[in-house]
């Protein structure tokens, strides 16, 4: 009896061990050739902005592009969502550089 369940135990074992796991696809961000992409180099300031600009905001809500709002319009936002992400003048200043120097 203790063969038995033994050799069940090792088959059913062997079994699920032997099973296919299929992977997701991982979906690549490739720009399309049309594209340019900008690379800026980031001075301390504009990657502390960055940083600010991608914690802060990102607790929320999902991160925009820059690009999508203008300056114009982005100062309006920022002025609203300051109070709502807890950073002070200073700091909003640094994601406004950040933002500004992404358009």
């Amino acid at each position: 009896m203790k063969l038995r369940i033994l050799t069940l135990t090792a088959a059913t074992l062997l079994w699920v061990s032997c099973g296919t796991k299929k992977a997701a696809p991982v979906a690549t961000a490739t720009p399309a050739a049309s594209e340019t992409v900008k690379t800026t180099a980031l001075t301390p300031a504009l990657a502390e902005g960055k940083n600010l600009y991608e914690n802060s905001c990102a607790r929320c809500h999902k991160l925009y592009d820059p690009k999508k709002f203008s300056q114009e319009d982005w100062k309006p936002i920022l002025v609203r969502m300051q109070k709502k992400a807890k950073v002070d003048d200073t700091q909003i200043a640094l994601i406004s550089d950040y933002i500004t120097s992404q358009l």
